[in-house]
């Protein structure tokens, strides 16, 4: 089974799980601030559950490109969506600062 670390919490899931639900099914949030209640619940619209995240994941869809090609997001950010990400391995997922968690100078 698959490991994700995330905000110092180790969680256990399936494989092909969507990254989003499991965070939340562990009482963890991909958003930030008031993003947690102004989201798009998952649809891959809004953006706010951008993440870093470092291990194997599913590959990019085309919905969540086009999203992360929108401001205030970058495609060359590397960030990936929470809500269209399956995790296939263990990995780390590090939440940015922002609305969006756009922000991702160190």
């Amino acid at each position: 089974m698959p490991t994700i670390d995330f905000q110092a919490a180790e969680i256990e899931c399936e494989r092909g799980r969507i990254l989003r639900d499991v965070l939340f099914d562990a009482d963890l949030s991909p958003h930030n601030g008031r993003a947690n209640a102004l989201n798009c619940r998952g649809h891959g619209t809004c953006g706010t559950c951008a993440v870093e995240i470092d291990g194997p994941v599913s590959e990019m869809e085309s919905q969540e490109r086009r999203r992360l090609s929108f401001p205030p997001h970058d495609a060359d950010s590397g960030l990936r969506l929470a809500c269209q990400t399956r995790v296939e391995g263990d990995i780390a997922v590090e939440k940015r600062p922002g609305f969006w968690g756009q922000h991702t100078e160190r």
